[in-house]
Formats: C-alpha cells, sequence, structure tokens
C-alpha cells in the first residue's frame, strides 16, 4: 500500500478539487444547483478513486482506480458547460480547465506505466 497523498497525481487532483470548489458559489443561482452538485461530485471523484486505488495492493486494481479517476476527468469536463450556460465566469473555466487538462495527462501517463507491455487493461 502506498500513501496517496504522496502521488503528485493525487496532489495536483487535489488542488483541482478545491479549485472546483472555490467556483461553486457562481452556480448559486437555484437553477445552477444541480450542475453546482454534480460538478463538485466528478471533481472529487478524481482524487477520492487515486486514493482508493493507491490503498488496494496491486498494480492492476490501482490502475482501474486510475481508470474511474480518468473517467471522471471527462465527466467534469464536460460538467464545465456551466461556462455555456452562463453560470461560470470564462476565466474560471479556463483555469479548471488548464488544471483538468494536467491532471488528465498525469493520470494517462501514470495508466500507461502500470500497464503491462502486452497491453492488459
Amino acid at each position: 500500500m502506498q500513501d496517496y497523498r504522496n502521488l503528485r497525481v493525487w496532489q495536483k487532483a487535489h488542488q483541482l478539487t478545491l479549485a472546483a470548489d472555490a467556483v461553486s458559489p457562481y452556480l448559486k443561482v437555484p437553477e445552477a444547483w444541480p450542475l453546482r452538485d454534480q460538478l463538485l461530485r466528478a471533481a472529487i471523484s478524481i482524487p477520492s478513486n487515486i486514493a482508493e486505488g493507491a490503498g488496494r495492493g496491486s498494480d492492476p486494481d490501482f490502475r482501474r482506480f486510475l481508470w474511474h479517476s480518468l473517467g471522471s476527468t471527462n465527466e467534469l469536463e464536460y460538467d464545465l458547460l456551466a461556462r455555456d450556460l452562463t453560470f461560470l465566469l470564462p476565466q474560471s473555466h479556463a483555469t479548471l480547465t488548464e488544471q483538468l487538462q494536467e491532471v488528465r495527462r498525469m493520470l494517462s501517463g501514470l495508466i500507461q506505466s502500470l500497464t503491462p507491455a502486452d497491453g492488459g487493461h
């Protein structure tokens, strides 16, 4: 078992979650509440799955949870449509998107490093 808090990808994902939470006040109008909740759930899911996978004890299990985290990056990216719905400022959207892309790249690299040479998924 490894300490997930020492993983740079978890640290970056944690910062992304904090940044997503920081924009949630912009989503305070009642019609934005479901989107705000979904956006935060997706953001929280990214570091949560990294943490859970790190505690599983095997590379295949860890890799599986990293795939879940990667899926949550796609979900969060879509939830950032709050910008298109005029609930989220363009600058906030750009900052979150930049952080999200960095986390996605890091997750992809870690998944690749844990994938056997025969390409096991």
